[in-house]
C-alpha cells in the first residue's frame, strides 16, 4: 500500500521527537542520580557562594573536602561536622566562613572572628553567658569609618536581673521591664485585695532590686532547722582533769518546723510553732574526760566541798547580788561562758565543778583568797 508522502514525512517527525522526549528524561535522571559506583557516595558541597557535586568513597567529611580542595579555616564552621563518618550513599555538607563581627556589649566593645548566622549562636561562640530575655541586634556595617569597624554588628541589650519573692518564694529572674509595674505586667502577676508589693509598682528596677509580692493574714511557712546532738561522758580515772579525747564526733540532726505567721504590710509581727517533725535524728558525740585530782596532798574532794560551803553556803544555785555567782563564787569574767552557759549559777553542778577543778590547775587556791585562808588551803 502507498502512503501519501505528507504522512510519512509526519511519521518519521513523530519518532524523532519522541525519540529526543525519551533522551531528554534518560540524561536529565542522569544529572539528578548520577550513576556511580557500589563504595561511592554523592556529596553536595555548598561552600563559598557555590554548589559542589562530588562522587566519593571518602569515609568522613573532612576527607571529602580534602579530596575536592576545600580548605577550612580555624574559626570556619562545617555542618555536619569535620570528624562526622559517612556510612549513607548521599550527603550534604555546608562550609559557613568566617567573618569579622564587632560585638557591643553594653560598655564593652570587640572584634571576634564568627561563622555562624544567628546572633545568639554567634554570642555565645564567643563565650559570653546570656538569658533568654536578653536582646540581639545583628546589622551589618555599611560605613567603616563611622562604625569603626568591619563586617556585622552584634548589639546585646542586657537584661536586668532582679529577685522576685513570690509569697515568701524567691526566684532570680531576669528582665527588660523598667518598672515593678512593668515587671507583675510582664510576669502576669495579679495582685488582689489582700495583697501587696514592695518597692512601690512605680520604682525603678536595677540591677539587684527584690520585688516582694507578699499576702496580708496569716499564713504557714516552713523552715529547716539543725537539731543539736548531745554529749555522752565517760570518765577516766587515769587522766587528769582537764583532759578530755573525742572518741566519736557528733553530727547534729534535722527537722523541719512549722510556723504560723501574721504579717501585716508584708512585715512579720508574730509567729508561733505549731508542729515539728524531725527528719534526720542527732547523733550524740562521745568524750572522754580526766577525772584525776592532781597537785593537792589532802582529799581534794572534802577541801571543795569546804569551799563550797565557804564561798556560796554549798548552793549552786547562789546569786549575791554583787556580781559573783554559783558555788564556787564565779565573776562574769573569770567564768567566760564556760560551758555554753553564761551566768555560772545557771550552769548544772557538774559544770561549776569542772570549772572549779579547772580553774585549780592553772592558779592554785588564788581565785579564792578569804575562803582559801580560813579554810587552811
Amino acid at each position: 500500500m502507498n502512503i501519501p508522502y505528507i504522512v510519512r514525512k509526519f511519521t518519521g517527525f513523530a519518532v524523532v521527537t519522541a525519540t529526543l522526549f525519551l533522551f531528554g528524561l534518560f540524561f536529565g535522571s542522569l544529572l539528578k542520580n548520577p550513576v556511580h559506583a557500589g563504595n561511592e557516595r554523592i556529596v553536595t558541597i555548598y561552600h563559598d557562594n557555590q554548589e559542589q557535586i562530588v562522587a566519593t568513597n571518602a569515609t568522613s567529611v573532612s576527607e571529602v573536602l580534602q579530596r575536592a580542595n576545600i580548605s577550612v579555616g580555624a574559626h570556619d564552621s562545617v555542618e555536619p561536622g569535620a570528624d562526622t563518618k559517612l556510612i549513607a550513599q548521599n550527603y550534604t555538607i555546608n562550609v559557613y566562613r568566617a567573618r569579622p563581627v564587632t560585638v557591643i556589649d553594653g560598655e564593652h566593645r570587640y572584634v571576634i572572628m564568627s561563622p555562624y548566622q544567628s546572633a545568639k549562636k554567634i554570642a555565645e561562640a564567643a563565650g559570653l553567658v546570656t538569658y533568654n530575655e536578653d536582646i540581639f541586634t545583628l546589622s551589618r556595617i555599611d560605613d567603616f569609618l563611622a562604625e569603626g569597624g568591619i563586617g556585622l554588628k552584634l548589639t546585646i541589650l542586657r537584661s536586668t536581673p532582679v529577685s522576685l519573692v513570690l509569697y515568701g518564694q524567691a526566684i532570680a529572674i531576669h528582665t527588660q521591664s523598667k518598672t515593678v509595674a512593668e515587671l507583675l505586667k510582664e510576669k502576669k502577676i495579679s495582685i488582689g485585695s489582700s495583697d501587696g508589693v514592695s518597692p512601690a509598682v512605680d520604682t525603678p528596677l536595677s540591677a539587684g532590686t527584690t520585688v516582694d509580692v507578699y499576702r496580708n493574714g496569716v499564713q504557714t511557712i516552713n523552715e529547716e532547722q539543725a537539731v543539736t546532738f548531745g554529749v555522752q561522758k565517760i570518765q577516766d580515772a587515769d587522766q587528769d582533769v582537764g583532759y578530755k579525747e573525742i572518741k566519736e564526733a557528733g553530727t547534729p540532726g534535722k527537722r523541719v518546723v512549722t510556723y504560723e505567721i501574721d504579717l501585716k504590710n508584708g512585715k512579720e509581727v508574730s509567729r508561733k510553732e505549731i508542729q515539728s517533725v524531725v527528719t534526720i535524728q542527732p547523733k550524740d558525740q562521745v568524750e572522754v574526760i580526766g577525772i584525776k585530782r592532781k597537785g593537792f596532798a589532802g582529799n581534794i574532794d572534802e577541801a571543795f566541798a569546804a569551799l563550797r560551803s565557804c564561798e556560796a553556803g554549798g548552793n549552786y544555785d547562789r546569786n549575791s547580788g554583787n556580781g559573783y555567782y554559783g558555788a564556787y563564787q564565779f565573776n562574769i569574767s573569770t567564768w567566760a561562758g564556760y560551758g555554753g552557759y553564761t551566768i555560772p549559777s545557771e550552769a548544772p553542778a557538774s559544770i561549776q565543778d569542772q570549772k572549779a577543778y579547772e580553774t585549780y590547775q592553772r592558779r592554785g587556791w588564788q581565785p579564792w583568797p578569804a575562803c582559801s585562808q580560813r579554810l587552811g588551803l
